[in-house]
């Protein structure tokens, strides 16, 4: 018990840091109803992109906005492969995914892992996110400086600005596009320029979160976004279960997915730490998990929901 409440603290922040990705994958997935396999290839994208160009003195913020800049070209090309050839979305994302191991092993000089200089202090105090800061006071870093209230804080942010843009009417008709395609074009919406655009604005969100991972590692692998879409999906799926009959506003419901990747790894902690589990289990446990959640919604709806009473006949008859 001892180690998994000193845990805690790190599997919430991992959480906070994955909330990022899965508000991307809430875009797609949730909004424009496209399972995009992209971002198992984009989260490691801006990584690689950060940890390249930071470790080559960038300052952080411009290493970050290039880490988004990637992810959403990343997004542009699964966008245009399935607009504009005619791939079905998933498959898109499979064929963007696939030439992103390549890409990613590029941007990283051909290697596999690359860490940040993080051993040096005056390094390490320019990132906004690191392992290390969990430790807090205890270890002489300032409270604030906590990867809780640092990525909470940037996931507010991110919300705000989100909720604002969904409000425009650009950002409408991405959602009218994932709701109704057939009524969106009959209102003179371009539903493809709606799919691109919100492919890439989902993968951006992703390589974001891959930039924040990166810092709190302290290195980036090629293959720290394996699995990236279950861990998505997951976040999403355990938001919409929890939370769907209170969070009814649009910026509630992505405050809802940041708190299931938060549900998500202390979870996953639990097991790890109170069932002494085999790290090697994890991908095992993460299936379980979404197949759990998954299952709720469908088992609520045939085992536990009222039936619906037949309409009574009207009383007498007209003419």
């Amino acid at each position: 018990m001892t180690g998994f409440l000193s845990a805690l603290p790190g599997a919430a922040s991992q959480g906070l840091i994955w909330g990022v990705m899965a508000i991307g994958v809430y875009i797609t997935y949730k909004i424009l109803d496209i399972a995009d396999l992209t971002v198992d290839g984009s989260f490691c994208t801006g990584g690689a992109v950060f940890v390249m160009l930071f470790s080559s003195g960038v300052n952080v913020w411009l290493a970050m906005l290039a880490a988004l800049l990637a992810g959403m070209l990343a997004g542009l090309v699964t966008g245009l492969l399935h607009t504009v050839c005619g791939i079905p979305a998933i498959l898109a994302g499979i064929l963007t995914q696939l030439g992103l191991y390549s890409v990613n092993m590029a941007i990283m000089d051909m290697k596999a892992s690359v860490a940040l200089p993080i051993t040096q202090a005056d390094t390490l105090d320019k990132l906004l996110v690191s392992l290390r800061f969990v430790q807090g006071p205890k270890a002489g870093y300032p409270a604030w400086r906590h990867p809780i209230v640092v990525v909470g804080l940037f996931t507010a942010v991110l919300i705000a600005i989100l909720y604002w843009y969904f409000g425009t009417e650009l950002g409408a008709s991405l959602r009218a596009t994932g709701s109704n395609p057939n009524m969106a074009r009959a209102q003179g919406i371009d539903t493809d320029l709606a799919k691109v655009l919100g492919l890439i604005l989902s993968n951006g969100m992703v390589a974001l979160s891959g930039a924040l991972l990166c810092q709190y590692n302290g290195a980036n692998d090629i293959n720290v976004g394996r699995g990236a879409i279950v861990i998505g999906l997951a976040a999403v799926i355990i938001g919409e279960v929890l939370f769907s009959k209170v969070f009814i506003n649009f910026a509630l419901k992505l405050l809802a997915v940041s708190i299931g990747a938060i549900i998500y790894y202390v979870v996953i902690t639990a097991v790890l730490k109170l069932g002494n589990l085999n790290a090697n289990y994890l991908k095992l446990l993460t299936a379980l998990v979404v197949a759990v959640f998954l299952t709720i919604p469908y088992w609520k709806g045939k085992y536990f929901s009222k039936p619906v009473n037949p309409a009574k006949k009207e009383e007498g008859s007209h003419a």
